[in-house]
C-alpha cells in the first residue's frame, strides 16, 4: 500500500504506521485488555439507529489470547511492513525494466526476480524483530493473559516467595526460544543470499572448473582415439 500508485491507499497505510509504530506497545496492550470495558457489547447493524443484525459480548470475542494477538500483530506489522518495503525498494529498477521489456507479467517479476533479491535484505530485520516480539510477549500481563511464560514465572515466584530464581528460569526460556529463531534465520539467510557468499561462489567455481577440466580431457581422449 505504501507504494501503491492510490493517494488513498498510502495515506491509509502511512496513518496506520504512524500510529502503531509510534504508540508504545505496553499502551497498545493495555487498551485492547481494557477494550471490553470501554465497549461491553459489540453489534454489526445499519449505522444511524437502523436495526442491529447480530451483537455479543466483547469479553467472549476479544479474549486474553486474542488481545495479546491483536495487540502485539498490529505493533509488529507496522515494523514489518516497512521493513519489506525497504527490501522492495533495494532491488534495483532496471531489472523490473529488463523483465518487462522480455515480456513477463507482474506477478511473475514480483515472485521470480524481486522477492529473491529482497528476501537479502529483508530476512536479517525481520529475524531481529520476530526474536524481539517473542520477548515483548512479557508485557501481555497488561492484558492479563495467564498462559504467557512471565505471568506464569511470577505467579509461581509469589506462592513460593522466590521471585530471582524464576526469573532466571523465565530468561533461560526465553534464551532457548530466541535461540531456535536465530538458528531458522541463519538458514534462511543461507538460503536467500546463496550466490553472495564467498565460500559458496567459491564452491561454484571449483565445480565449473572441473566441469570444464573434465569437458577438456574428454575431447582430448577423443582425439587421441581419432588420430
Amino acid at each position: 500500500m505504501r507504494q501503491s500508485r492510490n493517494p488513498v491507499l498510502r495515506a491509509v497505510s502511512w496513518a496506520y504506521i504512524f500510529v502503531f509504530r509510534g504508540v508504545p506497545v505496553y499502551t497498545q496492550l493495555v487498551f485492547w485488555g481494557l477494550l471490553a470495558v470501554l465497549y461491553p457489547t459489540m453489534s454489526i447493524g445499519v449505522p444511524f439507529g437502523g436495526p442491529q443484525l447480530a451483537s455479543a459480548e466483547t469479553e467472549k470475542v476479544v479474549t486474553a489470547l486474542a488481545a495479546a494477538i491483536i495487540g502485539l500483530g498490529l505493533n509488529e506489522g507496522a515494523y514489518l511492513a516497512e521493513i519489506i518495503r525497504a527490501g522492495l525498494e533495494s532491488v534495483d529498477a532496471g531489472q523490473t525494466e529488463a523483465a518487462k521489456a522480455l515480456g513477463m507479467k507482474p506477478s511473475l517479476i514480483m515472485s521470480r526476480i524481486i522477492i529473491p533479491q529482497a528476501m537479502r535484505v529483508i530476512i536479517p530485520p525481520l529475524g531481529n524483530e520476530t526474536i524481539g516480539m517473542l520477548k515483548t510477549t512479557s508485557l501481555v500481563l497488561a492484558v492479563p493473559f495467564t498462559l504467557d511464560l512471565q505471568y506464569a514465572t511470577n505467579a509461581i515466584a509469589n506462592r513460593i516467595y522466590a521471585p530471582i530464581p524464576l526469573l532466571i528460569v523465565a530468561a533461560f526460556w526465553y534464551l532457548v526460544m530466541t535461540s531456535v529463531l536465530m538458528i531458522g534465520q541463519h538458514f534462511l539467510e543461507q538460503y536467500f543470499g546463496r550466490g553472495l557468499n564467498g565460500k559458496s561462489s567459491s564452491k561454484r567455481l571449483r565445480r565449473q572448473a572441473a566441469i570444464q577440466a573434465a569437458g577438456t580431457t574428454h575431447k582430448n581422449i577423443a582425439l587421441e582415439v581419432e588420430q
